[in-house]
């Protein structure tokens, strides 16, 4: 069977026609080029069933030549290459019958959905995910031109003839399929996949002694890892708080848990979030041992970037590229891998010990793209939610408390059966949640506290239990899995050890008031004497051109405006401070700070993920559009360094 392109896999455009092949405008002699550049070297040899009718399964003759193979210097590294997996095979009857506009598809064999969009001649075709967070798209009832469809869970809508996302404006583009028609003119859906790097120079798994590999949880996304005779340590959030004040750790750490830090060989860090980042558990850690190996990967905003502001004088930062193994002993390497969704600041990482893997997925959204190795040894990820002020900061219109509960309910079994699938999908031999063990602790964040529900680890565990074979591990503070041993036999009484009788897992008492006295430090600091920081502060942060405004209130701890605080307009299409909002059409949004985590953030031009995730405001929008460029800018694009209070100083002097 001679496959035919009609679609070239282009990011958000690029379209070859039905009717161009037909009319042999297009010679095959160009789509020879095409192949060598983006299909790689051969077509999967078995098609997946699909479509609404059972067929044979057949093979796929490729019908353009193979480049030349790549050859390495290593003996044992085969040659990476690239490939194309068929997702759905349409029959001739199934791609006539094709609708003009949207069609949704799902391959039965495989339970995967599909949209495909016809203009004419023309077809698009794409996942049926959403690329914020995974949600499955269905028909958009508000769109008349049949062009549209919206995500079933935070109604992100994405416009299928362009690839583009229309809500949020100015997101995101969605990854296309290529589209092929076959000899019999039936229809195949591509996807093309690049090599996976972890796949370069591959070990076999060797076995392991007893306490040879030896994970042992600390708290929230913080494991301890004993690597034959290196020690390697994940995310270490240990003490204070994260996200300003909105943060605190829900276990107790291990009352030896700098001795730990300062014994690790070398510890990886995900991103910059200070649940991960945690500049006050570095600064002891710098105080003994400021030259520690800190690897992270190579982002575009990076890891460090306020290491300086900081004043944590660590001296021995490592960044490295992505897809790489990095060889720290003979047995003992490590890949860091980027997010899908966020490419510019999230991270996850293989760590590979005599030919068995441990995948730690960390807080990505879509973990290299989704592409990601199967029946690794060990895996952890996320499983909490709750990690975000909606909607439980957002109020008026649809924000009642009981849609809120609503929303938080069925959000939570979302990412419960997401992660679940996933692990499924995986098939590790042993699975743990992790990082989402953190409490808003805080008095005067009751509100959230009680109304941020998370997913309870143990449900998930038990959800993955009836789908698949897989161990789950479900940690507390101190408790040590041998991964020697569970691998083995996860029967094992010696498998994991818990910590000693009596240890205390839950915290009861977080010591606030240090910093908060930081944070009150800036309510009174001389910058703010002066009306024209607002000016100041928000030309240095750079957002401009685009039709919004906000109104941005200084509050006490109750959200009240705050005596003398600053209640004032911001119009950033053309970055000025109105007194009134402006006549014209304009989306709008009212943004309520507490007053000392807002001016602490200004002061020190930190990014406003201290307000938003930390749970510090209370918004309101009309229309109730989530603005992506506008936060994505203020949480993820500020300069890197802060803004020049001294000059400002002495200017208004």
């Amino acid at each position: 069977m001679i496959v035919k392109r009609i679609h070239s896999l282009l990011p958000c455009g690029g379209e070859l026609t039905t009717e161009a092949l037909k009319n042999n405008s297009i010679s095959f002699e160009i789509f020879r080029q095409r192949q060598r550049q983006t299909m790689g070297r051969q077509v999967r040899r078995a098609l997946v069933l699909g479509g609404k009718a059972e067929m044979d399964v057949q093979p796929v003759e490729c019908m353009f030549k193979r480049r030349d193979k790549v050859h390495h210097k290593v003996a044992t590294k085969p040659s990476i290459e690239q490939t194309t997996e068929i997702l759905l095979h349409l029959s001739p009857d199934e791609a006539a019958n094709l609708k003009e506009g949207i069609n949704f598809l799902r391959n039965k064999k495989t339970g995967k959905d599909y949209i495909l969009y016809k203009n004419k001649s023309r077809l698009r075709a794409c996942k049926n995910m959403c690329k914020h967070q995974g949600g499955l798209f269905i028909k958009d009832i508000e769109d008349f031109d049949g062009r549209s469809v919206r995500c079933t869970k935070h109604n992100w809508k994405l416009d299928v003839s362009s690839m583009k996302y229309i809500n949020p404006p100015g997101s995101f583009c969605q990854d296309e399929l290529v589209v092929e028609m076959d000899e019999g003119n039936g229809l195949l859906l591509l996807e093309l996949n690049p090599p996976n790097p972890w796949d370069s120079e591959p070990r076999s798994p060797e076995d392991l002694a007893y306490g040879e590999v030896q994970v042992t949880y600390l708290t929230h996304a913080c494991m301890d890892l004993k690597l034959g005779d290196k020690r390697m340590v994940f995310d270490p959030w240990l003490t204070g708080p994260a996200f300003a004040r909105g943060w605190w750790l829900l276990h107790e750490p291990p009352s030896d848990w700098l001795e730990r830090l300062c014994r690790a060989d070398l510890i990886y860090i995900s991103h910059m979030h200070s649940d991960h980042l945690s500049y006050p558990t570095l600064k002891k850690l710098a105080g003994r041992r400021p030259d520690i190996p800190i690897y992270v990967g190579n982002t575009e905003r990076p890891v460090f970037w306020n290491l300086n502001q900081s004043g944590v004088q660590l001296t021995n930062i490592k960044v490295v590229p992505f897809g790489i193994w990095q060889q720290v002993d003979k047995n003992l390497r490590f890949m860091i891998l980027m997010d899908g969704v966020h490419p510019e600041m999230d991270t996850c990482i293989i760590v590979e010990y005599k030919g068995h893997k441990i995948l730690n997925t960390v807080d990505c959204t879509r973990p290299n793209g989704g592409r990601l190795p199967g029946k690794v040894a060990l895996m952890m990820s996320d499983f909490a939610g709750g990690a975000s002020g909606f909607p439980m900061t957002f109020s008026g219109g649809k924000f009642t408390e009981e849609w809120k509960a609503q929303f938080i309910k069925t959000e939570r079994r979302k990412l419960l059966n997401y992660k679940a699938r996933l692990v499924k999908d995986l098939q590790p031999r042993i699975y743990c949640p992790f990082a989402g063990y953190f409490v808003e602790s805080h008095p005067s964040d009751k509100y959230i506290k009680e109304t941020n529900i998370k997913n309870d680890p143990n449900e998930l565990n038990n959800l993955i239990k009836k789908n698949s074979d897989v161990v789950t591990w479900t940690p507390r503070p101190g408790a040590t899995l041998d991964l020697g041993r569970m691998l083995k036999d996860p029967t094992d009484s010696k498998g994991i050890i818990e910590p000693p009788e009596g240890t205390k897992i839950y915290k009861d008492s977080w010591d606030f008031g240090p910093y908060l006295k930081i944070l009150n430090a800036s309510i009174e600091d001389e910058i703010f004497r002066h009306s024209s920081w607002i000016k100041e502060y928000y030309t240095w942060a750079g957002f401009k051109d685009y039709n919004l405004v906000v109104r941005m209130i200084e509050t006490d701890e109750d959200f009240s405006p705050f005596p003398g605080g600053y209640d004032y307009l911001v119009d950033f299409l053309d970055l000025s401070f109105p007194k009134e909002r402006p006549s014209r059409e304009h989306p709008y949004e009212e943004i309520r700070s507490r007053v000392d985590v807002i001016r602490h953030v200004v002061k020190n031009g930190l990014l406003w993920d201290d307000l938003y995730i930390g749970f510090q405001t209370r918004l309101q929008r009309d229309p109730d559009i989530y603005h992506h460029l506008f936060w994505n800018h203020f949480q993820i694009k500020l300069p890197l360094t802060p803004p020049n209070w001294k000059t400002f100083l002495v200017h208004c002097e």
